[in-house]
């Protein structure tokens, strides 16, 4: 699927002339009545109007709009089920989905009129369905309740989103492999404790960010089939009385699966929990990205650049360039976190079956997902984009005696126990900090005087380059296994794409 969402998803383009004003609606009065109890679709019950307030208050519809194009969707496959069931005529579904279509043709070009005394997406859409085909479009709601359909509606909608979430994170791997591939002989100093520790390739810190990123890519695949059940058919809790094939539905849907039970599926949103707390470790992978590149790109660091459409100046400073971008998702990310929390103190104290409560759960999950789309959007233009700036990283690797674990095992494999020989290079290094030179830049004999095992070769073993080669095996940073660690994961990442 496209990496970019509908039109009818795009909360932009929610915010428009037709969407309900509950600034006007809201304000309460004693007398600010709605006009009757009977123009409420379920209102025969009841022996007075809602008041405005609550009307405004407990409407949907300012949000759940966003639904639209998934309602309608969802209610054809209803409407074509009923009918291969005998439970419509075939006229009477005929007549529903063109009208459905007539419905969507209105909102997509912006002609719809959204109004809060409806509550929700799903009683405006049937409301104008009627208006259009009359009384036939009260025939729709057969065999079905908002419940089943609000949770139907949601799922269409996030397994969508997550669709496109997993093609962007794709396309930003792709770019990451790229990146890695450039770089795999490019020596930077990698970090312990934020302390220079061993010299590895740049394309092989890049591999790890790669290895994150396709952990989060697994885990939005397997959230995604939970996601993909249908609840539809489960009517208000209990099932319905009429024949309905959920079999039927679940097929034009194009759901792997049928929620099994009526209660569990219209009152929970584990599946929106589960998808919210793969986009928070996702976010926690994307803050971590941002914090090494805003870390690198100081005047202390100066290891990268990134391109100056990702950043912004001063408007004092004139000198500066700053990471906005990967700053700002790093920021992101504690929102992200917080709509997780939301989600989840929303669900935990709730009876079976469905309560009002649910209606907080869309909210929370939109801001999810346009958050994570959002820096993922950014994140797959720029990181592909770094530009390193390697003769900066190779002096910083030099500084830290990065080699000195090197050192020790070349005198391992020359019978030295390890525990000596960390001894020995501690020495070694002491006397490089007091002589203000890299392990490297000491002399044989200055060496030597530290352990016999020390041979002329050893400096085979103290260079840059050949600490990088030594480390030849899987997952090493060995130039040679860096380049294989890239095709792997070209074939690894071909799954998803």
């Amino acid at each position: 699927m496209n990496a970019t969402s509908s039109n009818t998803s795009n909360p932009e383009q929610n915010k428009n002339s037709h969407a309900p004003d509950s600034s006007t609606d809201a304000s309460r009065t004693d007398s600010a009545k709605q006009n009757s109890p009977g123009q409420q679709m379920w209102g025969g019950r009841f022996s007075e109007a809602t008041d405005s307030f609550v009307a405004a208050f407990t409407a949907s519809v300012g949000f759940d709009q966003r639904f639209a194009r998934h309602d309608i969707e969802g209610s054809i496959a209803h409407a074509t089920m009923l009918g291969k069931c005998d439970i419509l005529s075939s006229d009477d579904v005929t007549t529903i989905i063109d009208g459905l279509k007539k419905v969507l043709a209105e909102i997509e070009a912006g002609e719809f009129q959204w109004s809060i005394a409806l509550e929700d997406v799903h009683m405006n859409v049937e409301s104008r369905l009627t208006d259009i085909i009359g009384p036939v479009g009260k025939k729709l709601h057969t065999g079905r309740s908002r419940n089943d359909q609000v949770a139907t509606d949601i799922r269409l909608w996030l397994r969508e989103e997550t669709d496109n979430i997993i093609a962007l994170l794709v396309r930003l791997q792709s770019g990451l492999l790229d990146l890695a591939e450039q770089h795999t002989d490019t020596i930077m100093p990698g970090f312990t404790h934020l302390q220079t520790a061993q010299p590895v390739s740049f394309g092989h810190h890049v591999m790890a960010w790669f290895e994150m990123l396709f952990r989060d890519t697994e885990r939005l695949v397997d959230a995604r089939r939970r996601i993909n059940q249908l609840p539809l058919g489960s009517a208000a809790l209990a099932g319905t009385t009429f024949p309905i094939d959920r079999t039927i539905t679940a097929e034009l849907l194009g759901f792997e699966g049928i929620c099994q039970n009526s209660l569990d599926a219209v009152s929970d949103r584990d599946f929106a929990i589960e998808f919210t707390s793969a986009a928070s470790i996702l976010m926690m992978h994307l803050s971590r990205m941002s914090e090494e590149i805003i870390l690198w790109m100081s005047a202390q660091f100066n290891f990268v650049q990134i391109p100056d459409r990702f950043c912004t100046g001063s408007s004092i400073m004139p000198q500066k360039k700053n990471p906005d971008v990967p700053e700002l998702v790093r920021g992101k990310a504690a929102r992200v976190f917080g709509q997780l929390m939301t989600l989840l103190s929303l669900m935990k104290s709730q009876p079976l079956a469905y309560n009002k409560d649910n209606q907080e759960d869309k909210e929370p999950l939109f801001d999810c997902v346009d958050t994570l789309t959002g820096s993922l959007l950014a994140f797959a233009d720029m990181l592909p984009n770094i530009t390193p700036n390697k003769e900066n990283m190779r002096a910083a690797t030099m500084k830290g005696y990065a080699t000195a674990t090197d050192l020790a095992d070349y005198l391992v494999r020359n019978g030295v126990a390890f525990r000596d020989a960390h001894e020995v290079v501690g020495n070694a290094v002491a006397l490089g900090i007091k002589e203000s030179v890299d392990l490297s830049d000491l002399s044989l004999a200055q060496l030597k005087q530290f352990s016999d095992a020390i041979g002329d070769d050893v400096f085979e073993f103290l260079t840059l380059e050949g600490s990088l080669a030594a480390r030849d095996h899987l997952g090493g940073t060995a130039p040679n296994q860096v380049k294989q660690a890239v095709s792997r994961a070209r074939t690894r990442l071909e799954v998803f794409a």
